[in-house]
């Protein structure tokens, strides 16, 4: 009895092992394709007051690509990081874009709560598929992407994303 018992660990520790793998496959951001960033500069979203905003405003400055919504507590917790790092890297051409997966109202209420130092635009489920194509395949908040001078992807992070590790990314771009 005692030996089917200690033949059962290791199968139960493979099925786990099996079962992370595989989470982390489907669910681990994708490498999106270029014509998706390509397509990224020419979006348009109203920003908290409703003013059409375009992306390419940002083009040639290091982008910190955040998708987040009000009711996502990882995305609240990261929040006051991304403050934090945006009045540090600014002045060194760094620009932190926040696309609100949410609606105006809840944004607007969000943001009297803890008002934020970088643009925050409001894109409500239509962001979610621009998630999705650049490297987001569950859709899963937050997911932030940073986006090089050349517009080239250099992290996407699905979840909330550690402060040390953006400011790892940013000091390897020259930021």
């Amino acid at each position: 009895m005692q030996k089917k018992w200690l033949f059962g660990i290791p199968v139960a520790l493979a099925a786990l092992a099996a079962g992370i793998w595989l989470a982390q496959a489907r669910y681990a951001p994708q490498t999106p394709a270029a014509s998706a960033v390509a397509a990224l500069w020419q979006l348009h979203f109203p920003d908290e007051q409703g003013r059409e905003q375009a992306l390419s405003q940002w083009r040639g400055r290091v982008v910190v690509l955040n998708f987040w919504a009000s009711w996502c507590a990882p995305c609240r917790e990261e929040i006051p990081d991304f403050i934090a790092l945006h009045a540090r890297y600014r002045p060194k051409g760094v620009e932190f874009v926040g696309i609100a997966i949410d609606t105006s109202a809840n944004v607007a209420q969000f943001l009297q709560h803890l008002p934020v130092n970088y643009p925050i635009l409001i894109g409500e489920g239509g962001a979610n598929s621009l998630a999705r194509q650049l490297g987001n395949p569950s859709g899963a908040l937050p997911y932030t992407i940073v986006l090089d001078r050349d517009g080239h992807i250099v992290l996407s992070h699905l979840g909330r994303l550690p402060r040390a590790t953006l400011e790892h990314a940013l000091r390897k771009i020259g930021a």
